[in-house]
């Protein structure tokens, strides 16, 4: 989404590698006209899913959850990380661990509020490593309850958040994908150079057959493969531009893992 592309270019702060400051629009103070637009574009990826309830957890998720919600014209359900007085039977629970804090906290919901005949559509600020999403869903898994998908405002791109949801199955949709952070410096992935889901799931496979073949990898011919596989790790399912352009056109074109190895050694 280029809007929050920009926003995040013109008020957000990059700490450091690992840290990007949103406070003045997302977390901290509110941008309410960004959250309603941000809201619709994540209705309208999910429309027609069948969405009964959407979920976040307190409390940086509740706006964009909320306008989400609103445009779903469903409830908005929210997970919650403090100990409540109020909330105190019939209850699903589980510990979730933040990388980003290096904390640890029980995240609860009311069995009052999901049931197995729900399709959740999770909604939060950030994905990282997705330790929280990862919570997130399997305590609405304790309900029977189905996932319809993981939406996020800002992805980490270059942490193993989208692989770990990917792996379980889980739909992701990202309004803003993190390439790069480094103090002073925001970079976003550029869509045009990544492959659609089916394709990146048969690259992530293919490459897994890679890894167990170590002796292709040491050898001279194979050095663009080292390359593929860092950015794989990064959540980057295509090889970004570099020198030997055929690698691109290679994995851009061809879908048969056979056919990847036949060009790959080719080069």
């Amino acid at each position: 989404m280029k809007l929050l592309e920009d926003k995040i270019l013109a008020e957000g702060i990059a700490e450091s590698e690992n840290i990007l400051k949103v406070d003045s629009f997302i977390n901290h103070q509110v941008d309410p006209e960004l959250m309603k637009k941000m809201g619709k574009d994540i209705a309208e990826h999910y429309k027609g899913k069948g969405i009964t309830r959407i979920a976040t957890i307190e409390s940086s998720g509740i706006a964009p959850a909320l306008m989400a919600a609103e445009a779903l014209g469903v409830p908005l359900v929210i997970l919650k990380k403090q100990p409540s007085k109020i909330l105190n039977h019939d209850l699903y629970q589980t510990v979730v661990t933040s990388y980003t804090k290096g904390t640890s906290y029980e995240l609860t919901i009311s069995a009052k509020y999901i049931s197995e005949n729900d399709n959740i559509l999770i909604v939060d600020d950030f994905l990282a490593n997705g330790e929280a999403a990862t919570g997130a869903i399997r305590l609405i898994r304790k309900a029977h309850a189905t996932i319809a998908g993981v939406s996020v405002l800002i992805e980490k791109a270059f942490q193993p958040g989208r692989e770990k949801l990917e792996e379980q199955g889980i739909d992701v949709y990202s309004l803003a994908r993190v390439s790069r952070l480094d103090k002073g410096v925001i970079e976003f992935v550029k869509e045009d150079y990544f492959l659609k889901s089916p394709e990146r799931r048969q690259i992530r496979m293919f490459l897994i057959c890679l890894r167990s073949g170590d002796f292709l990898i040491r050898h001279s011919l194979f050095r663009e493969i080292n390359v593929i596989i860092s950015y794989h790790r990064a959540c980057q399912s295509m090889v970004i531009y570099h020198k030997n352009r055929q690698h691109i056109i290679a994995l851009w074109h061809f879908k048969w893992f056979t056919v990847y190895i036949r060009i790959l050694c080719w080069c």
